[in-house]
């Protein structure tokens, strides 16, 4: 391989930076609405119910980290509760994410159209911000039936600019508007809101940390789990934190709670075309105490950069759609039909037509926003407490279990670390799910039909194959046009340059024949007298990192995308034989030295390559590297 070639340096592809940005392009766009959609029901108390919000998803933000790390793989709480309970679990938790990405699609889409006011003003109101919504939404499910891919930086970039935005609004509403003793007399315990609506106030504030599921969802492609999980899932809950904790306050100083006849409201949440439920943000901006010139700049750059983010996350939520949906037919929780693959584009057009297309389009009809609020809330408090009691359960059922990131507080009893954190989040979730089942009619009916409606799919569906409803079957392997996504699981251990080189190599001409991508994967032996957590030395994690970015260099040579992963592990075989089992990887190949073989019983390889060979749940091929000059 070229000196120019090994010398080049990449950018460290889903590291901590990715993540992150990922992760808050989803969860802080979900400012934009949650604002107007919690003040329906909170009034004054909005500060209060996201302060309560984001405890709870402290707790959850743990619980997603641990067993994100722990099953580095796409599918959230669906993967937790297969690996802690059995398969019904498991399908119950991806039915319930199913419903908070339609959710997503549709209130983001929604949203749009009223951000985009600024340029024709019959987007905020019916007909034509459904319409607009609409064509969002079909928008983006063709661009991803083509399949267009996502950039990246593009991505990274918005996410810095929309939070900048975010914390530039609160520094100027502390310095223009802030006044606590408006604050004060917006609150009317017990009145407005009641106890009842403050109550339900608490799961619909939920939604304004839509997206943490997306970080589960990319665990397969982040370079170091164990590091860049963690912090990417703290980074979020620490940003998106600290806005939710003050942005309320302003916005409730420029829209205070007012008395009208005989009840409370204030414009933040009363609908168009006085009202600024739909589009808070720009509510807020055009109460900023600016005027002139700087307020229509202001408007302006608020409300295109508001559209964008909103529709970054609209894709997020097609993309979302689709991979879950894949996912649930690759284990048979769903009919084969819905991972079956476009002809020319590769990617699976009947699922993202249905469940991101159609359903979405359905649900953002009679454009109803606290429907849509309370909506996301049943699915997504469900989802988030299957989570958390599938955490506590692998706590409880693998005691001894050594983990790579164990969140915390923990409480030692009975020689289990019971997780605080979940334990807590899940009884705040359980709740908030129980209150908006008992409170909202409309969403208890419809939310428990869509339950309804998912399990008796599934249990038709597996008692026409045969197969039990409990245990997990992976679906057999297609030929034709899906081959090229199923056969995506080329896995090459990294071990040292000269090897590793030949093997990734031989790889991208396998993946080039069959359209694949490559999983690079270099374990790290961490010596038994360190914990697996251990801090080790700067020189064998930069190590690591440059030889995934020689991979992934070769790779770009090729055209072939190659992941780059790090583990920790005891044995680097086993490790091996791990990730290729879980990733269900159809072959792995490896490099050796070649040797001259001068006497018989001498062995041709060294321990973990013969490890592999023997215990190898697929194809492995070892690629000889020529003599070191």
């Amino acid at each position: 391989m070229s000196r120019r070639r090994r010398q080049q340096r990449l950018e460290r592809v889903l590291g901590t930076p990715a993540l992150f940005s990922t992760a808050y392009g989803n969860v802080g766009s979900s400012i934009y609405y949650a604002l107007g959609v919690t003040a329906v029901f909170a009034l004054g108390l909005t500060p209060v119910v996201f302060l309560v919000a984001g405890i709870i998803f402290a707790a959850t933000a743990a619980t997603y980290a641990e067993g994100t790390v722990r099953f580095p793989e796409a599918g959230g709480s669906s993967s937790f509760a297969r690996h802690a309970f059995n398969e019904l679990v498991s399908f119950g938790a991806a039915w319930a994410q199913m419903l908070n990405y339609i959710i997503t699609i549709a209130i983001s889409a929604f949203f749009v159209p009223h951000y985009l006011s600024i340029f024709w003003g019959p987007l905020r109101e019916n007909p034509w911000d459904i319409v607009g919504g609409a064509i969002v939404v079909a928008l983006l499910v063709l661009l991803n039936i083509v399949g267009i891919q996502e950039s990246a930086r593009l991505n990274i970039g918005l996410a810095l600019i929309d939070f900048a935005t975010q914390v530039l609004l609160v520094l100027l509403g502390f310095a223009l508007i802030f006044k606590p003793h408006v604050l004060a007399s917006n609150i009317h315990l017990g009145v407005a809101p009641t106890w009842g609506h403050f109550l339900l106030a608490i799961p619909v504030g939920m939604i304004a940390y839509t997206g943490i599921e997306t970080v589960s969802n990319l665990a397969e492609e982040a370079r170091d789990p164990a590091r860049n999980i963690p912090r990417s899932i703290s980074f979020v809950a620490v940003a998106v934190f600290v806005i939710y904790f003050t942005l309320p306050w302003i916005a409730l100083s420029a829209l205070p709670v007012h008395k009208v006849g005989n009840h409370y409201e204030t414009l933040l949440g009363k609908g168009p075309p006085e009202g600024f439920s739909n589009d808070p943000v720009l509510g807020l901006v055009e109460n900023l105490g600016v005027g002139g010139v700087l307020l229509s700049a202001l408007k302006v750059y608020v409300g295109i950069l508001a559209s964008t983010i909103l529709f970054i996350a609209t894709n997020a939520g097609v993309i979302g759609a689709s991979r879950i949906t894949y996912a649930m037919s690759s284990y048979r929780q769903l009919p084969e039909v819905f991972r079956r693959l476009h002809p020319k584009f590769k990617t699976p057009y009947i699922s993202l037509f249905f469940f991101a297309g159609v359903i979405p389009v359905i649900v953002l009809l009679p454009g109803k926003t606290d429907f849509l609020g309370t909506m996301y809330s049943f699915g997504a408090m469900l989802s988030f407490t299957v989570a958390h009691a599938s955490v506590v359960a692998l706590r409880h059922r693998q005691p001894d279990a050594e983990l790579v990131f164990r969140a915390r507080p923990n409480l030692r009893w009975r020689n289990v670390d019971w997780p605080l954190f979940a334990l807590f989040g899940g009884l705040g979730t359980g709740l908030s799910w129980l209150v908006i089942v008992v409170q909202s009619a409309s969403t208890r009916w419809v939310g428990l039909g869509w339950l309804i409606a998912g399990f008796v799919t599934y249990a038709i569906y597996r008692r026409r194959l045969g197969e039990p409803l409990t245990e997990t079957v992976r679906a057999p392997i297609p030929f034709g046009p899906a081959l090229a996504l199923e056969y995506r699981n080329v896995l090459v251990p990294i071990v040292s340059r000269h090897e590793s080189e030949e093997a990734i190599d031989l790889a991208c001409r396998l993946a080039t024949e069959r359209g694949a991508s490559i999983v690079a994967l270099h374990v790290i032996e961490v010596p038994l007298e360190l914990p697996l957590d251990a801090e080790l030395p700067e020189a064998a994690e930069e190590q690591a990192n440059d030889l995934l970015d020689e991979a992934r260099a070769i790779g770009d040579a090729y055209g072939v995308n190659v992941i780059g992963r790090i583990v920790r592990a005891r044995r680097p075989g086993a490790a091996i034989v791990e990730e290729a089992t879980r990733r269900h990887s159809e072959i792995i190949v490896m490099g050796a030295p070649r040797r001259e073989i001068r006497r018989q019983r001498v062995r041709i390889f060294g321990d973990t390559v013969d490890y592999v060979l023997k215990h190898a749940p697929c194809r492995v091929m070892v690629a000889a590297a020529p003599k070191a000059a």
